[in-house]
């Protein structure tokens, strides 16, 4: 098919609008393309314009499928089909999940603990997820939930994206469905009052937890009680149980700001304890041993203590554990002889089993290559002494470890398999660090083949997210290999706005510091450009969703230093959406990036750098956008907008596509194949638009 044949790209109409607010005003003239219905998505002008955009995507794409079919093929190839994880005890049952071949979906099984962990006598089926979805354009199973006698099941699944769960008990003991429904709850299913009810969470009109209902099984969905309501419309809350399970908490908070409240699990209704009343800017999490209350707060170092309390008088905390610069404390996990510490020192992740008598016992769990990513694995047992623990690196699949407590040793028990082979003698594996134009030193984990030359030639992919004090960790991945084998060098940017290297790591990349981000990543390019990595015009670069937004950023201030970019449901219109209360994240993202309806330096300086405000006539790289009709977080019109005035203000002929999931939100399509198809596509337009067409 020749470029003759196609039809054109898409225009959207411009239609007046504008808004006002401190005295500027803002014309929006793409500002119809959100439905006024929303989230109902039904008016024909807008529907038709975003189905144009697909016939476009479609069209373009289409002289390459053979390309995003190879690629599919190998993506595959490298997934164990007929998978399973490594069982893990629970109580009287172990349980794990498996995947048949050709499945896009899990199966939740247990089996009697009596017959060990590696028997299959007695194996039971308890969730069938292949089934749910069948005849569905989307599936995804939210809470999974077994009552702690292990007759029911507690589970929910949304089936459009829009992350409005249906929750539904199932019976153990016959296999039957009761009929208790709950529809539009968003977060856990908690078992309580001897497992006769469940405390969970409605989403409201505007997507957000403000309450703890209490359904009791068997009874009419009008007759269950709020328990907690929260009145705050930033903050969303929810419910969970103590890791001795033995109290319910009830856990508040936005972006910078957390409170709690206990109440015995056994006697949910009864009266809540306050742990200690939230505070502008104070973050906590607790759990609970006993008579003690076991803090995790920042209240006095920006990368969190850990403090204890008697029951008796819950907001007087006692200094457990020091707040460290060096050591930031992200994870506090209570079991009966011990506790556990996770962490990250120097940007590497730390576990550390304590001792209750002995605060100076200290025991590290040690990994044997020097940038990697570990963690707790699944530990459900209040007594244990062997812990599961997660581990991967860049080169190194995912594995599963058990670690004795007592004696410390490590034993390997299952590693990720690729059925088409790979040998990571092959990789490379490097960890540098970028100066940024302020000063600060910005680490990179990079991937390449052995082989891979270091003079500049090799073509590099740059992911970063930058937002919300989340951090990317140097993490395996076999769809990666697609690019890696290639030729491309794959870089992972730690960038200000992630938590990478701790809580002021996350401080200086938001509010009024929210440009860091953006900067550290073009500094990040450059840097490996003059290192030798690669040159300029050969790097390529991705983020979804606020990493969208880090993507339309440097789009606008460096447009020339890219090869081609993909942004995945980009947050890229940030002015109005902050300016939205009705929207569904808005309230509580204020804490993030500021509110600009209230203070006008928080109007200016987000409207400095979102990016739909800020595109402008200049060129720009290839660039492939995507978006889900039903995602409630990106909301369609974000990305759908942003690229209309591209459309409409750039100054060359590069590709520019956007692509709609119109049956799916904001993770993009849901079956594991599926997924990976999106994937497959997006590198071929990478190496299409990298005329690598024959890599």
């Amino acid at each position: 098919m020749t470029d003759t044949a196609l039809p054109a790209a898409p225009v959207a109409a411009k239609k007046p609008h504008s808004f006002t607010h401190h005295g500027m005003t803002v014309e929006d003239p793409y500002a119809w393309l959100r439905d006024p219905l929303y989230p109902k998505v039904e008016d024909a002008e807008v529907l038709a314009h975003l189905k144009a955009e697909n016939a476009w995507f479609e069209a373009r794409m289409a002289p390459h499928e053979k390309l995003t079919e190879k690629l599919f093929a190998e993506m595959r190839a490298r997934i164990k089909e007929d998978d399973s994880s490594v069982p893990q005890k629970d109580g009287d049952w172990y349980y794990w999940i498996e995947y048949e071949k050709g499945a896009q979906y899990k199966q939740w099984w247990r089996k009697p603990a009596s017959g060990g962990r590696d028997g299959t006598e007695g194996k039971v089926l308890l969730l069938d997820e292949v089934a749910l979805a069948e005849g569905k354009d989307y599936f995804s199973l939210g809470s999974f939930s077994i009552s702690s006698d292990g007759t029911n099941l507690a589970f929910s699944t949304d089936t459009d994206g829009s992350e409005r769960y249906e929750a539904r008990i199932k019976d153990l003991t016959t296999g039957e469905m009761l009929p208790d429904t709950i529809p539009g709850t968003l977060g856990a299913l908690v078992w309580v009052a001897g497992d006769t009810k469940i405390a969970y969470s409605l989403a409201n009109e505007q997507w957000r937890t403000d309450n703890v209902r209490l359904h009791t099984l068997g009874t009419p969905l009008d007759t269950d009680v709020e328990i907690f309501h929260e009145d705050d419309e930033g903050f969303r809350c929810g419910a969970s149980l103590s890791a001795n399970e033995q109290w319910l908490i009830i856990a508040t908070s936005d972006h910078e700001t957390s409170e709690a409240w206990i109440v015995p699990a056994a006697d949910p209704t009864a009266p809540q304890i306050l742990v200690k009343a939230r505070a502008k800017g104070v973050e906590y999490d607790i759990d609970i041993k006993g008579d003690t209350i076991f803090v995790l707060t920042n209240d006095d170092h920006v990368n969190f203590r850990v403090a204890t309390a008697p029951m008796s008088s819950p907001a007087d905390w006692t200094t457990l554990i020091a707040g460290s610069d060096e050591f930031y404390i992200t994870g506090l996990d209570l079991f009966e002889k011990f506790y556990v510490i996770e962490g990250r020192r120097a940007g590497l992740d730390q576990i550390e089993i304590r001792d209750y008598a002995d605060p100076a016992k200290i025991t590290p769990i040690t990994f044997p290559e020097e940038s990697y990513v570990a963690g707790m694995g699944n530990n459900p047992e209040w007594d244990m002494d062997v812990l599961r623990v997660s581990y991967n690196s860049m080169v190194t699949p995912a594995t599963a470890f058990d670690y004795d407590v007592a004696t410390g040793s490590l034993t390997v028990l299952k590693v990720q398999e690729i059925p088409s082979g790979y040998d990571a003698a092959n990789y490379r594996t490097e960890r540098v660090v970028i100066t940024a134009r302020d000063g600060t030193e910005v680490p990179v984990s990079l991937m390449m083949r052995a082989d891979t030359p270091l003079d500049g030639s090799a073509p590099l992919h740059l992911f970063g997210y930058g937002a919300y004090g989340i951090a990317m960790p140097p993490y395996f991945s076999t769809a990666r290999l697609s690019l890696v084998d290639r030729g491309f060098i794959y870089a992972i940017a730690h960038i200000r706005g992630g938590d990478d290297l701790g809580r002021q790591w996350y401080l200086d990349g938001k509010l009024e510091k929210r440009t860091n981000a953006f900067n550290d990543f073009v500094d990040v390019a450059k840097g490996l450009i003059d290192r030798g990595y690669t040159s300029k015009g050969r790097v390529t670069a991705s983020g979804g969703s606020a990493g969208g937004e880090l993507m339309g950023a440097v789009l606008n201030s460096d447009p020339d230093l890219w090869g081609a970019v993909v942004a995945h449901v980009p947050f890229v219109d940030v002015l109005s959406t902050m300016l939205d209360a009705t929207l569904p994240l808005t309230p509580g993202e204020w804490p993030e990036w500021g509110n600009p309806i209230e203070d006008a330096a928080a109007f200016t300086l987000i409207q400095s750098y979102s990016p739909y405000d800020q595109v402008r006539a200049q060129a720009y790289p290839p660039l492939l956008v995507t978006a889900g009709l039903n995602d409630p977080r990106v909301t369609y019109w974000e990305p759908a907008k942003w690229v209309a005035k591209l459309r409409e203000l750039k100054t060359d002929d590069n590709e520019l596509l956007l692509k709609v999931n119109m049956g799916a939100g904001h993770g993009g399509k849901s079956g594991r194949f599926d997924s990976l198809k999106e994937t497959a596509e997006e590198f071929a337009f990478i190496l299409w638009q990298m005329d690598m067409l024959d890599a």
